[in-house]
């Protein structure tokens, strides 16, 4: 294992006290207090950043038919809801999606959670970093739901012991995206228990799908596992309403293919996986966290 050089090692435990600090400030705000503060930090700080510059460029590409004042709008939006997003996040133990009472977190077509908790086999939930992505898994594990998810531990590992105490409150079992991470959600699938991927990064290992009109390399985990198994596949977003308050939406499984060539219904699962995905950020463009290299080392 490569040692961690000193500049870097200082470097991680900075950030460490930063997010440590921010998340102490943050938690200490009502919810819809943290979540404007962010905001307004998201907004004056992001466009400064490299990062903008290859949002810019993943914003042009996928969407040509924009003007620069539309983009420019889409992007002073993104930071700012990638502001709120990150200070909101003392905060996930807070929302509550089945409470009448409270409509920071409302859920549409819960009856399609009711039914995959009830049908005895397992089931793959899919959903994209859309409005605050870590709230989605509420909508099951709210129902009782045992709930697995990949996820990618950040390099910082200080930091991403603060992000996992965050989202503790969610519940799930959390793997990292690694082989033995993969197996432990394949057993949990097996015995009729259900998984949350997120499906909108890059992955190189993956197969090339169309996404907003250009090959992206895909992981094909959703499809591979849902065809093995004959489990449903339900899509499900979060929509930010306004300010702190969301909407989570579940859509009816997809059609699931059944050709005799594996292959072939491989990629024709991702493409409408893709498909959808690609509907919601249309839709919600300054939702979605458009500073992922999703297409190409290069962009």
């Amino acid at each position: 294992m490569a040692k961690t050089s000193p500049g870097k090692r200082l470097r991680y435990f900075s950030e460490y006290l930063l997010v440590r600090l921010l998340f102490v400030m943050f938690g200490i705000l009502s919810l819809d207090g943290a979540s404007a503060l962010g905001g307004w930090l998201g907004r004056k700080i992001g466009p400064r950043l490299k990062l903008n510059r290859r949002a810019e460029k993943n914003l042009a590409m996928a969407m040509p038919e924009i003007d620069m004042t539309e983009r420019e709008r889409i992007l002073d939006g993104m930071w700012g809801h990638l502001g709120r997003v990150f200070a909101e996040y003392p905060h996930l133990g807070t929302f509550d999606p089945y409470n009448p009472d409270d409509d920071h977190l409302v859920v549409q077509n819960s009856d399609i959670v009711e039914r995959l908790h009830n049908d005895g086999i397992g089931g793959i939930f899919f959903s994209a970093h859309i409005g605050n992505w870590e709230l989605g898994a509420l909508g099951a594990t709210r129902r009782g739901m045992a709930l697995g998810q990949l996820y990618r531990p950040a390099n910082n590992a200080r930091v991403d012991r603060l992000i996992m105490a965050a989202r503790a409150p969610i519940g799930g079992d959390y793997q990292p995206k690694s082989g033995g991470g993969l197996r432990s959600l394949m057993a949990m699938l097996k015995r009729g228990n259900h998984l949350a991927i997120m499906a909108d990064q890059r992955y190189n290992e993956g197969i090339a799908v169309p996404f907003f009109g250009c090959k992206a390399m895909t992981a094909p985990t959703i499809a591979e596992l849902a065809l093995r198994y004959r489990v449903p596949v339900v899509p499900a977003r979060i929509v930010r309403l306004h300010g702190a308050h969301f909407c989570l939406e579940f859509e009816e499984p997809l059609a699931l293919p059944d050709s005799g060539n594996k292959q072939q219904d491989v990629l024709t699962v991702m493409t409408d996986v893709n498909a959808r995905i690609e509907a919601w950020i249309r839709e919600y463009p300054e939702q979605w966290l458009w500073v992922h290299r999703r297409w190409s080392k290069e962009n």
